[in-house]
């Protein structure tokens, strides 16, 4: 007897549907095909061990699965429940019904208890969307897939409750959320606040811009001046998710298996910050089943390189066209994946080895020519990346002890919303820009101009740092931000003259 179930198979950040023909007949054998990996064959041990725990069997006769499309590969262990239902079904064991009215997903201990599987959510869109009525799938998971609604969510915790309420003896009621309302009870949860940070205003003021134009900043001074605690504050004051932002977010983060057991809407901007011994693929995404890297799980949000100079050249190499085109393109011989990679680039580091040059309270112990050896390690073309240069120098004993209260994340997050609302009516009729940082070069000269004093101070400052023409477009991005800031329609020249102290720290302009 033929039967079909119907499973899914993740690719990038989007899923699509695997029909998974099952056929019992005269003969031997057990034959798998349509191109299933190592963890799919040997689904065949845990899927008949499970039987057998159950009270059922597996059938002593040939039994044929076709996994189609049988030209793409299938990977990974949550197709073991599609095909045990499907082998039960198919060797006339049960009158299960309505079996094309389901997506089947999980993956089977040798007591037919499920294990929670990844990817979930896309799985669940691509469900509603091609029309089927419901999903089933393990309980841990059930959570994250009734995110998407108009759609049975059907959680199950082991292969006997499956086949009860598909052969319809129990019924189980699907699991639903109120997205928007979870969305809106926790979307302004923060862990940390920039009321915590005492003195550093003018570096509060830089990520205040860096906020407010999605900007890219690096944090350079020596340590325990307050770098990584200021920038883990930084999503505090970034502009709430949108509900389309949230879900996009969550996707990504189900996709890498990164939502937890009971995983659900993520409604916080993510804050990535990996150790400096990560490898390339880790950070920007592939393996012979491509995933998202940590740039991508950074997408909406904040990543945050710690120590920049620590981590591998090659590493620091691969974000740059990821800074410019914002996704991540990986290709295979067989396939090719973009993953979305819209984040803001967040970067500290040490100005030498010993960590103290230009300290106003301790002397650099660096020999001549180490510091600037040290500050080669970060390359010219990824500074220029970078919009914002800021010099973290140490917080006083006055500063650290005063008991006046300082502004609040919710105080600063107000002006960066009102800035965001300008450019958001600046660029309605693109799509695809949300913000300054993502203006083209054709856009920075239509909409940062600048009146002929200002120009020629950018010329003195460009001829005196020796700046790039990207640096050029970044610091009249930067400057638009900061008039944005200041609720004024024309870039002044104060606001030219704050955007360009912001590349103190090019190569010609620091250390010597």
């Amino acid at each position: 007897m033929l039967v079909k179930t119907f499973g899914s198979a993740v690719q990038g950040v989007n899923a699509y549907t695997i029909t998974i023909e099952v056929n019992v007949s005269a003969g031997t054998k057990y034959y798998m095909v349509g191109l299933p990996d190592n963890a799919v064959k040997e689904s065949e041990q845990r899927i008949e061990s499970a039987l057998k725990h159950n009270g059922y069997k597996m059938p002593r006769l040939k039994v044929v699965i076709n996994m189609a499309p049988a030209n793409v590969r299938k990977e990974g262990s949550a197709y073991d429940l599609p095909i045990a239902i499907g082998i039960l079904a198919a060797s006339e064991q049960l009158p299960l019904q309505n079996l094309e009215q389901y997506v089947i997903m999980g993956e089977l201990a040798l007591d037919g208890e499920l294990r929670p599987i990844k990817g979930v959510l896309p799985i669940a869109i691509q469900a509603r969307k091609e029309g089927f009525k419901g999903f089933i799938l393990p309980t841990q998971n059930a959570q994250e897939a009734a995110i998407v609604n108009n759609l049975e969510v059907i959680g199950v915790s082991n292969l006997k409750e499956a086949i009860d309420f598909l052969s319809g003896n129990l019924a189980i009621d699907p699991v639903k959320i109120d997205t928007r309302d979870i969305f809106q009870s926790t979307v302004h949860q923060y862990t940390a606040d920039f009321a915590d940070v005492q003195g550093q205003e003018n570096i509060k003021r830089a990520l205040e811009i860096a906020a407010a134009g999605g900007h890219n900043v690096i944090m350079i001074g020596p340590p325990g001046a307050g770098k990584t605690m200021l920038a883990k504050r930084l999503p505090s004051i970034l502009p709430p998710l949108t509900l389309h932002e949230a879900l996009e977010t969550t996707k990504i983060h189900s996709v890498a298996g990164k939502l937890g057991a009971q995983g659900s809407l993520l409604a916080q901007r993510p804050f990535r910050s990996p150790h400096h011994t990560i490898s390339d693929v880790a950070l920007v995404g592939g393996g012979g089943n491509p995933q998202p890297g940590e740039i991508s799980l950074s997408h909406n949000g904040v990543l945050f390189l710690d120590e920049l100079p620590e981590f591998k050249r090659s590493v620091l190499e691969v974000m740059r066209q990821p800074l410019e085109e914002r996704r991540v393109t990986v290709s295979r011989a067989r396939l090719t994946i973009d993953f979305p990679a819209n984040f803001m680039l967040v970067a500290s580091m040490n100005p030498c080895p010993c960590g103290f040059y230009n300290d106003p309270n301790k002397e650099c112990v660096c020999g001549p020519g180490v510091v600037q050896r040290y500050l080669n390690k970060v390359s010219g073309p990824l500074l220029d990346r970078i919009d914002l240069h800021v010099e973290v120098t140490p917080v006083s004993f006055d500063q650290m002890t005063e008991t006046r209260k300082t502004e609040t994340s919710g105080d600063i997050r107000e002006r960066v919303e009102r800035a965001r609302q300008w450019q958001a009516e600046r660029f309605k009729e693109f799509p695809e820009i949300h913000s300054n940082a993502m203006m083209p070069p054709q856009m920075v000269k239509d909409l940062c101009r600048i009146n002929e004093s200002g120009r020629l101070l950018l010329k003195a400052a460009m001829e005196k740092l020796g700046l790039s023409a990207r640096a050029y477009d970044r610091i009249l991005k930067v400057s638009r931000t900061i008039a944005d800031l200041a609720g004024s329609e024309e870039i002044k020249i104060e606001h030219l003259a704050e955007a360009i102290q912001y590349r103190s720290l090019d190569r010609e302009g620091w250390a010597g």
